[in-house]
């Protein structure tokens, strides 16, 4: 517990569950796309899953990771080949 209120205490925070998910879920969805892209030779669907597995890591609102991942699938669903 001492090291949780230390590492609050330097501005860093544990994100929320809701957030986890979220950042799992696009993953895997991130995932699924660069290996298809990569399989039917579509360098587009390559760098969507390439920025859906790694778009987390430069958001840090719960919704926003969600609007952003939600946008992100729509293009998936659209470019599919």
């Amino acid at each position: 517990m001492e090291t949780i209120a230390l590492a609050e205490s330097l501005g860093f925070s544990l994100p929320s569950p809701l957030y986890l998910l979220g950042a799992v879920l696009f993953g895997l969805i991130g995932l699924a796309a660069f290996r298809l892209g990569r399989r039917h030779s579509v360098p587009r669907l390559k760098w969507l899953g390439f920025v859906l597995m790694f778009y987390p890591y430069a958001v840090a609102q719960t919704w926003a990771l969600y609007l952003v991942g939600a946008a992100l699938c729509l293009c998936f669903w659209l470019w599919r080949p």
